[in-house]
This record gives C-alpha cells, sequence and structure tokens, in this order.
C-alpha cells in the first residue's frame, strides 16, 4: 500500500484502512471516488496484502445469477473478498442479493463508485459498510504515475522516452490516472522517432495526439466528464439538436440512465428555475421514469426531457440566490434571527419576547404584513433578483407590489 500513488489520506500509517489491513480484519467498504483515482488498485492491494481470494464482478455485466455464484463459491473459502466495480448501477435485487453475505461475513465486500453512496447504494446494504472517499489525483500524483509507466512498463521501458513537458498531459487528465495512462500510450503510439534516439514527450506532441483519438465514449471515465459538460451546456444553450447529440453518444456508451436524468434534474432548477418551474417537474418525473423502464426504452423518456430543457426559457436566478445567501452566511456568520420570527414553544421563551411583535400575514390584507425578516445586520438586502421572462417578472412586480422599495425590486 506504502506503493500507491494519491490518496495518502487513507494508506497513512495511522488511518483507519491501514490499521484495519495491517489487523488482517477489513471491513466491507465502499471506494467512492472520481475515474482512475485507484478504487480498482487499492482493492487488488488489500486482497494481495492478506493472502485471501479475491473475486471481482463488474455491475455492469452480472446480475444477481453471478452474485449467487460467487457467494456459493465463497462459503468453502477463507475470508474471500468481493471486488464489485460500479456497484451503482446493481438494482436493488442485485444489491439484496449481497446482503446475508456480507452480514454473515461469508464475503468482504469492496464496492467501488463514482456516485454518491448515500443516493446509488441500498441503506441496508451501505450501513453494513465503511464508506471511504478517494480524492482527484493531483498533478504531483500524475507526474508520479507518468514517470513509474516509463520506467515499469513492459513495452514503455524499453523505449528511450524523456518527460520534457508534462502540463498538457496532466490538464487533459483532469485527475484522472487512467486517462493519463491513455493519453501517454497514445503519445509513444503516433510518434515518429528514429532508430536509436530518444521520444521527447512534449505540450505539443500531448495536445496532436489526443486530437487524433477517436470520438468513442468511455463510460468508465475517459470522456465521461467532457459530454456530460457538453451535453448540458448544449441544454443551457437552448440548442436541442447538440443536447440530443451528445445525449446519444452516452446512451451509445452505456451511459448510466441515472447518472443522466440526476443531471437534467439539477439543470432544471440551476439554469431554468422559476422561468418555467415545470422544467423542474418534468426532470424529476424523468427521473423516477429512467429508473422503472431502463435502457433501452428510456432514450425516448430521456431525450424528451433533454429537448424540453432545451427548449425551455433560461433563468439561473433561483442559483444566483442560494451563492448570494451562502456569501452573506460567510461573510457574517451566526447573525441572530429577530426574536419577532423566533419560535416559542415555552413560557421562558415568551417571557424573553420570542415571537413578540410577529405579525402573522393571514390576518392582514393580501395576505401580507410588513415586517422584517432578516437579521439588523443584512435587513433590506436583496438576494433573489427574478430573471427577465414573463414568470419572475410577474414575480418582480408582486414582490415590488408588497415591498415598494426596501428590496428595490
Amino acid at each position: 500500500m506504502n506503493e500507491l500513488i494519491g490518496q495518502k489520506h487513507l494508506v497513512a500509517s495511522e488511518s483507519i484502512l491501514q490499521k484495519a489491513i495491517d489487523s488482517g480484519h477489513i471491513p466491507s467498504m465502499i471506494l467512492w471516488g472520481p475515474p482512475g483515482s485507484g478504487k480498482t488498485t487499492i482493492a487488488n492491494i488489500i486482497a494481495r496484502t492478506l493472502h485471501v481470494p479475491f473475486h471481482t464482478l463488474s455491475a455492469v455485466s452480472a446480475g444477481v445469477k453471478e452474485v449467487r455464484e460467487v457467494i456459493a463459491g465463497a462459503k468453502q473459502e477463507q475470508n474471500p473478498i468481493l471486488f464489485i466495480d460500479e456497484i451503482h448501477r446493481f438494482s436493488k435485487s442485485q444489491q439484496d442479493a449481497l446482503l446475508g453475505a456480507v452480514e454473515t461475513g461469508i464475503v468482504t465486500l469492496i464496492g467501488a463508485t463514482t456516485e454518491n453512496p448515500s443516493f446509488e447504494v441500498n441503506n441496508a446494504l451501505l450501513s453494513r459498510c465503511q464508506v471511504f472517499v478517494l480524492k482527484p489525483l493531483s498533478p504531483d500524483d500524475l507526474q508520479n504515475v507518468a514517470r513509474a509507466a516509463i520506467q515499469k512498463d513492459d513495452l514503455l521501458k524499453e523505449k528511450n522516452i524523456e518527460l520534457r513537458e508534462s502540463e498538457a498531459l496532466i490538464n487533459l487528465s483532469g485527475g484522472d490516472a487512467r486517462k493519463l495512462l491513455n493519453l501517454l500510450e497514445l503519445v509513444v503510439h503516433f510518434s515518429k522517432v528514429k532508430e536509436g534516439q530518444p521520444l521527447v514527450i512534449t505540450d505539443e506532441m500531448v495536445m496532436k495526439a489526443a486530437q487524433q483519438k477517436t470520438a468513442l465514449y468511455d463510460k468508465k471515465g475517459e470522456q465521461h466528464y467532457d459530454i456530460i459538460s457538453a451535453f448540458i451546456k448544449s441544454m443551457r444553450g437552448s440548442d436541442p439538436n447538440a443536447a440530443v447529440y451528445w445525449l446519444a453518444r452516452m446512451i451509445e456508451g452505456g451511459e448510466d440512465v441515472k447518472f443522466i436524468a440526476r443531471r437534467m434534474v439539477i439543470f432544471a432548477s440551476e439554469d431554468i428555475g422559476n422561468a418555467n418551474p415545470t422544467a423542474l417537474v418534468l426532470a424529476t418525473n424523468c427521473f423516477q421514469a429512467v429508473n422503472v423502464i431502463g435502457y433501452p426504452e428510456s432514450r425516448i423518456i430521456l431525450s424528451q426531457c433533454a429537448v424540453y430543457l432545451a427548449g425551455s426559457v433560461k433563468s439561473n436566478a433561483s442559483y444566483q440566490a442560494i451563492n448570494n445567501a451562502q456569501a452573506l452566511v460567510k461573510k457574517y456568520g451566526d447573525l441572530p434571527v429577530p426574536l419577532e420570527v423566533r419560535n416559542a414553544p415555552t413560557q421562558l421563551m415568551k417571557q424573553m419576547d420570542y415571537g413578540k411583535g410577529y405579525q402573522y400575514a393571514h390576518n392582514y390584507e393580501n395576505n401580507f404584513a410588513d415586517m422584517e425578516f432578516l437579521p439588523d445586520k443584512i435587513k433590506g438586502t436583496k438576494i433573489y433578483d427574478p430573471g427577465k421572462n414573463a414568470r419572475e417578472e410577474e414575480m418582480r412586480r408582486f414582490l415590488k407590489d408588497r415591498w415598494k422599495k426596501k428590496y428595490g425590486y
């Protein structure tokens, strides 16, 4: 484990994981981190260090049958480890098939996921696992990965390679060691050097090699984030044609439907918001529908939602509002709640004037009472500024009618 590049918070001598390995008894665990950060590597190192049977399943191709077959075989073994890659893709029934074996100790589960396990792993299974969070590899880590490959890889070490510049290699990798190694291999493949001369790798060579790479979608991380970024930006730019194209790229690559649908739910609130509140309703229903339907039919539902979101009026006013509010919290700290709007469930609190002076809005004309709800230090601060679209202009008129000049609506 001390040879692992990166993740020093997990492999330090005093870390929980390292102490468990040293004791010879590891808990079932979920390794949660971005692509190419070392999840599979850590699982392999643990199995080799403990000298125990190691079984591997991919959630992309394995079903309940395969899970039960591994568990049946594991009953005859001593402390076997079952590693499941992309465990977030397992359905509820597949995850349930693991529960008994994990709970009774027939297998020690190591699951790897790029998605938040709180959302993607059943609570019953998650409660039996320790979650370890992996970080993207730093530029220094990636340099070490490249140097190790050049020195130790069976093919690369036979070539006289000099890594003169590494900025492009690191920037294009985005913290993903797998992506870096693929790029390094591409550079070597596309470079032509004379016999006996060194292969000097520069930023320019890396950029050229990256541009020659075929446009295949790597659902394990190669273009995972680049294409979802293009998808989101196409919808934000109100281009349904581009949005559906990038959606098709993800579908053809076998991307998780929940990953796509979840991003559309976030987009509906962040980029459309109250300019068209129906967008969030449709996106949420899309997320629920594709969970029930699955591939291939879910592609139609995803397409409908993507086209709707791309063709909708846009506003990021609500997104900006929460950013502004959090900035105020960070700037001023925990400002006291005005006495008028405090809760007063006890007699002592009432004696301390908690809730005194509160005006119940429904007792007033238009269900509105002109009172202060913000702390004194920031009273009158406009945090939410409605966007310039029909629905939010209507909201602006409503707020201006109620608050007059107070917030500058």
